[in-house]
């Protein structure tokens, strides 16, 4: 389905006069508030296409009905949350779960949707039907280089299935690692990697980018190869200027100063990209803010002071959503998450950035705290309802879902008995 600019209009009806009247009043409390809606209204986040359908656990899955079934229909719902939030216009796949069948095709039906494909990501944490050789013991950094060189040729394909799509970066997630000691050589794990990957950065077109990621446990317990961002860092540095570190944060050990992480990256200019979400013990895969909503904000602070400052000319990251839906409707899951980056991001903007300096430079702990937490309880709704009134999607994305009776209409269209590839 697709839904069009009068139903969009009629939502955004009964809403407008109070939303105008509440523009107004805000208006007068904030001096900058034109540039901060401009701002919001031209970011934009990839949504995944795994996580389009039910997602699950190890113990079970539960399907909703009208799961996309195939890369098309994935597209088609990407294209929903693009036209509630005016912000998703990307998509990130990951192959082999959404290989193309027809790569124009898809090209074409995503320029029809107003999309464009972000990241894409390979998977070498799988065995895939018909493999000749097992990731069991690792990929990238397995003892036998015939393994090695298999993992390195999926991801050669990876950056072939973009190409073809008009992508221009490549995700590097590893599973490798270890769950006993003894079990692997670390030194020697580190090494087959870095080669493994100087192939597939050889690979990469000139014009491409590749983000390698980091994760201290899981699925592996006892090591991982890529195990943190100083890791990570040092893999990018030895590749060269097209490789960088992605953030995805639920990588991190609990209580991990994720903020602190982000600013060091920016200041050597090696953060590549995000993948978004939340978490309460570890990599929970949740909706992104739903736990940890000062956290994210202390993240954008860090982001809106690096790039207003940005001395090692790091370029803008990919913005991505990682997540799985074991409860809610995808869709109203991914529309929650979009909302909750960008409330991240419009309370950072809110933030007297000289004011802060001055507090800092002081050693003034209190004026700080004060100066951070006052835009953090500030009400930016108004201000992201703004910013989707202007590029033409709704005031409320999640009540015009409902009310146009969405994952009803997908019902109707695909069954209940579709179900999606991915987590």
């Amino acid at each position: 389905m697709r839904i069009n600019n009068d139903q969009i209009k009629a939502s955004n009806k009964e809403l407008l006069d109070v939303h105008k009247e509440d523009l107004v009043q805000l208006a007068k409390k904030h001096k900058n508030l034109e540039q901060i809606i401009d701002t919001i209204a031209k970011y934009n986040i990839a949504i995944p296409s795994w996580a389009l359908g039910a997602g699950g656990t190890r113990f079970g899955r539960f399907g909703f009905g009208g799961e996309p079934g195939n890369l098309e229909q994935k597209l088609d719902d990407v294209a929903v949350i693009n036209d509630l939030t005016g912000s998703a216009n990307a998509v990130s796949l990951h192959i082999p779960w959404d290989i193309p069948g027809n790569a124009e095709a898809i090209k074409a039906k995503a320029h029809l949707l107003g999309l464009n494909f972000d990241a894409m990501n390979s998977n070498t944490f799988q065995d895939q039907q018909d493999q000749e050789h097992s990731y069991k013991f690792g990929s990238l950094c397995h003892t036998d280089k015939v393994v090695r060189d298999q993992a390195v040729a999926h991801n050669k394909e990876v950056i072939d299935q973009g190409v073809a799509l008009g992508s221009k970066s490549l995700t590097v997630w590893l599973a490798d690692g270890s769950n006993f000691p003894g079990q692997l050589n670390f030194r020697r794990a580190f090494e087959n990697t870095l080669a493994s990957l100087k192939e597939i950065y050889a690979y990469l077109p000139a014009d491409w980018k590749m983000f390698i990621e980091y994760k201290p446990y899981e699925p592996n317990f006892y090591s991982m190869v890529i195990q943190d961002w100083g890791t990570s860092h040092m893999l990018a540095k030895d590749l060269g200027e097209k490789a960088f570190t992605l953030v995805d944060l639920g990588h991190h050990l609990p209580n991990t100063n994720i903020e602190q992480i982000v600013a060091t990256l920016v200041t050597k200019g090696m953060l590549g990209g995000f993948h978004f979400n939340d978490s309460k013990y570890g990599d929970d895969d949740l909706s992104v803010g739903v736990i940890k909503p000062y956290q994210l904000f202390l993240i954008f602070n860090e982001l809106v002071y690096g790039f207003d400052n940005n001395k090692a000319n790091n370029p803008i990251p990919a913005w991505m959503i990682d997540a799985s839906h074991n409860l809610k409707d995808p869709l109203e899951d991914l529309i929650q998450s979009v909302e909750a980056i960008e409330t991240a991001y419009a309370k950072a903007l809110l933030i007297d950035q000289k004011a802060l300096e001055k507090a800092q430079l002081a050693n003034d702990v209190v004026a700080s705290q004060r100066i951070l937490q006052d835009a953090f309880q500030s009400d930016v709704k108004i201000i992201l309802a703004e910013a989707r009134l202007r590029n033409g999607a709704a005031l409320d994305p999640i009540e015009a879902y409902r009310k146009m009776d969405v994952r009803k209409e997908l019902i109707n269209e695909r069954g209940m008995n579709n179900a999606a590839t991915g987590l």
